[in-house]
């Protein structure tokens, strides 16, 4: 539902949301890692006969403990990873997926949020 909104809120129109799923897994090991996005390959998209797709994985651990405002980052952080195209790729963090463009999105987000919820 997150995810929704936030792909609604700023038009990101290229995501196709229905092709996005988020889960939370539990058990990591990880140290670093709050969320990391899937994507579901051109190879495995022919194999199957299945349109692009992309699975949005948080890391309960870690998620869970952050404020909502941060969960919003993280989910904005994660999305920043999909390509204009939407045929499964990702875009890489140097160039493309910013701390500084987390945050011009979030402050986006949060006046449209704003403005629905009056």
């Amino acid at each position: 539902m997150l995810a929704d909104n936030i792909i609604e809120r700023l038009d990101l129109s290229y995501v196709v949301a229905s092709s996005v799923y988020c889960y939370r897994s539990k058990g990591s090991k990880s140290k670093r890692i709050i969320a990391r996005i899937h994507g579901f390959g051109k190879i495995w998209q022919k194999a199957l006969g299945i349109p692009p797709a992309y699975v949005i994985e948080v890391l309960s651990e870690h998620y869970d403990k952050l404020s909502q405002e941060d969960k919003e980052k993280t989910i904005i952080h994660e999305l920043l990873h999909v390509p204009k195209g939407f045929k499964g790729g990702f875009l890489p963090h140097k160039g493309y997926v910013t701390r500084k463009r987390v945050e011009k999105l979030h402050k986006q987000y949060v006046k449209k949020k704003n403005k629905t919820e009056l």
